[in-house]
């Protein structure tokens, strides 16, 4: 009887301190395991996304984290950092996380979510989350607004101009830089949302829409997920100074009668993708392109 209860102590301290293991805590060999564990387990891409998006709650807030390595022109911060995270940052962390079985897959992958092409470099990064990221991801993600939100879901028309954003940064170099381009997009407003809740998935990612700007969509990164206090909105908040789950009643209410954001764009892996065991290795995503 001991001996049974001494291997359910045990058992019960390894959940608890699974539950409590922390991203930011970790040296690239364990990550690197992590992965490999993880990856060999019968889960969708979405399954792992929550598994993974669990263990940055906590990290603080760094809104340049990242950037495009030591040896860049322009942005020479690392490429990867666990130490700190900002809303994209962390998105992306958490879907190159969620589709990779080792780190060096993982750290590959995350430049081809992060890059046009997986092409490193201030002007191939993916830097307006409707104008970039998304396209360039298609591969990836879809927009799922109409899906989720039926005939209460919304367009928007913009411009976006790389050339201004450059400009703005002090670049004079405008070779390969992409044309501007005047683009509609779907989105969902606020008070749509709670009629729309039945229809979120795990891992869809959010967008915050400003409401008048006229040159830019998207303010700020989210996910959401289903934990066991209901539906949650999971992101890395400047506001708070960390990444943090809040009920997504609560969230909602926050932004019901905001006079700067409109309402949320609404994206979900792809369904030919998220599959029970699906793993997708970085040379594989070229093709995925086409």
């Amino acid at each position: 009887m001991k001996t049974i209860k001494s291997i359910i102590v045990m058992l019960l301290f390894t959940v608890a301190l699974n539950a409590q293991q922390k991203i930011y805590k970790m040296d690239k060999a364990e990550i690197n395991d992590l992965l490999t564990k993880k990856s060999a387990e019968n889960l969708t891409i979405t399954e792992r996304m929550s598994f993974y998006s669990e263990m940055f709650l906590g990290m603080p807030y760094g809104l340049t984290c990242v950037g495009d390595g030591p040896y860049a022109l322009y942005d020479t911060k690392p490429q990867l950092t666990f130490d700190t995270t900002n809303c994209m940052v962390f998105c992306e962390d958490v879907l190159a996380l969620s589709i990779s079985d080792s780190y060096e897959n993982f750290f590959n992958n995350l430049q081809q979510i992060r890059y046009k092409d997986g092409i490193v470099g201030m002007k191939t990064r993916n830097h307006y989350t409707m104008g970039d990221w998304l396209p360039e991801n298609s591969w990836l993600l879809h927009d799922v607004a109409k899906e989720v939100a039926g005939s209460k879901a919304k367009t928007l028309t913009r411009t976006i101009s790389h050339k201004k954003f450059f400009a703005a940064k002090g670049i004079e170099d405008m070779r390969y830089v992409k044309e501007d381009r005047t683009m509609t997009i779907n989105y969902i407003p606020f008070d749509a949302l709670m009629d729309a809740k039945k229809n979120f998935k795990d891992g869809d990612i959010l967008a915050l829409m400003f409401r008048n700007l006229d040159n830019i969509f998207s303010a700020h990164m989210l996910m959401a997920y289903n934990t066991s206090k209901g539906l949650v909105i999971r992101e890395s908040s400047l506001s708070k100074a960390t990444v943090l789950d809040t009920p997504f009643e609560e969230w909602v209410n926050n932004f019901t009668n905001s006079k700067k954001y409109i309402g949320i764009a609404l994206m979900r892996v792809n369904e030919d993708l998220n599959q029970k065991g699906k793993i997708i290795v970085p040379w594989e995503i070229s093709k995925m392109r086409k």
